[in-house]
């Protein structure tokens, strides 16, 4: 970790800001482009003021940079983006995508996602990632060279083999199960805590009337005037601080939001495992496949039916020839499938070391992080109960003197 990116750079994504353009089907659109700004960190502790390198990246380019590092490492629980429209809103939220609050919440986490790339020991020493942060022109070209596409698994054939794999790797099984229990405890951790963003919402509204109707009460009242006026004022305060607590509600919702979608990269890695199994069962089937019909040639005999069997019987067995050229091209066959085979065992041996290691990484971080947003929810839920007691403590006082 003392070699991450994250030690040695500082990656901020500064500012927001909405533009119109044409894309590539020549169509007019409105987009936002995210401020990205790099500073290298050596130069500040020696004194000196490093320069800032700045550049523009839109959401659709860290759309990109993200599918890359899915690809290009596998074994990896890759961080996940913020979400591109709003979800679990309640609803005196917007749920527009081009909404400033929504843009400035989406803008942070963007820069949290690149600072997870940075501080990932991994994932920071990719030059595309480095690319991203430093090069504005040609970085697309540069991704497309890599030819990641062309090692994307097709949805089709990830599903073909969750179903057709015969031995899974238990672990991962366990690690796919806890993944979609974590997305669904997640979810509804978000439900509940839209509807009490909404009753939170209520409550402030009411002490903003308690506000209005003590004022207004003041101006008839000669000797209580002055308290109901105290009163008002302090229900007042009170009602305007809920944008501030609103703020706090919604980043703790995004800290949430980034695990609910860290759900779908480790399954990301389990269907990953499952296709190498199934690459590795089907090989080593068509390699017995392979050295029975090699036995079957040698000896003359044939255990199983086949087309080929009720062929020879028809039109007259194979020449001594014909059967050694077909046993030697078997046998060429059947070494080179045992290497094939070897080459998978080793590759696969080696994606589980790597995305153990890698998952037992990203447990530490959930276990911090999750810790830390909900120990900090606590707190923001005690503080705001401990301002209300004070508000009504307050009104007590200026009733008393009335």
């Amino acid at each position: 970790m003392e070699d991450c990116l994250a030690k040695k750079m500082e990656i901020t994504v500064s500012e927001a800001e909405k533009r119109t353009g044409r894309n590539a089907m020549n169509i007019q659109e409105t987009y936002t482009a995210y401020l990205i700004e790099t500073r290298a960190v050596e130069s500040q502790s020696e004194g000196q003021c490093a320069p800032v390198d700045s550049l523009w990246r839109r959401y659709s380019e860290f759309e990109l940079l993200r599918n890359y590092l899915s690809v290009t490492y596998p074994h990896i629980v890759v961080p996940p983006l913020p979400e591109k429209r709003a979800d679990f809103v309640w609803h005196k939220l917007s749920a527009d995508n081009m909404d400033p609050d929504f843009v400035e919440r989406r803008r942070i986490g963007l820069e949290n996602f690149l600072l997870r790339v940075a501080s990932h020991p991994v994932l920071c020493q990719d030059k595309i990632f480095y690319a991203f942060l430093r090069q504005e022109g040609g970085w697309k070209e540069m991704v497309n060279e890599t030819g990641f596409q062309l090692k994307a698994d097709s949805r089709l054939k990830a599903l073909n083999a969750t179903f057709r794999v015969k031995n899974p790797d238990k672990r991962f099984t366990e690690l796919k199960h806890y993944s979609d229990e974590l997305q669904s405890v997640i979810s509804h951790l978000l439900r509940v805590r839209a509807r009490v963003a909404d009753r939170l919402y209520g409550v402030y509204k009411v002490h903003g009337n308690y506000g209005r109707v003590f004022s207004e009460w003041s101006a008839i009242e000669k000797e209580m005037g002055d308290g109901l006026q105290s009163a008002g004022h302090h229900m007042d305060v009170y009602a305007a601080s809920i944008d501030d607590i609103l703020e706090e509600e919604e980043h703790y919702a995004d800290q949430l939001k980034e695990y609910l979608f860290y759900a779908e990269a480790l399954r990301a890695v389990c269907r990953k495992h499952e296709l190498m199994q199934y690459d590795l069962e089907m090989a080593a089937q068509d390699l017995t496949s392979k050295k029975q019909q090699c036995e079957e040639l040698a000896t003359g005999t044939v255990r199983t039916f086949s087309l080929k069997g009720m062929t020879s019987k028809l039109f007259g067995q194979e020449t001594p020839e014909q059967r050694e050229a077909k046993l030697k091209v078997l046998e060429e066959q059947i070494q080179e499938g045992e290497e094939q085979l070897k080459s998978k065992n080793l590759e696969g041996r080696d994606f589980v070391k790597s995305a153990w290691a890698d998952i037992e990484r990203f447990k530490e971080q959930k276990n911090h992080d999750l810790k830390e947003a909900l120990i900090s929810y606590a707190v923001m839920q005690i503080s705001m109960c401990k301002k209300g007691i004070q508000v009504w403590t307050n009104a007590k006082e200026c009733f008393s003197k009335m």
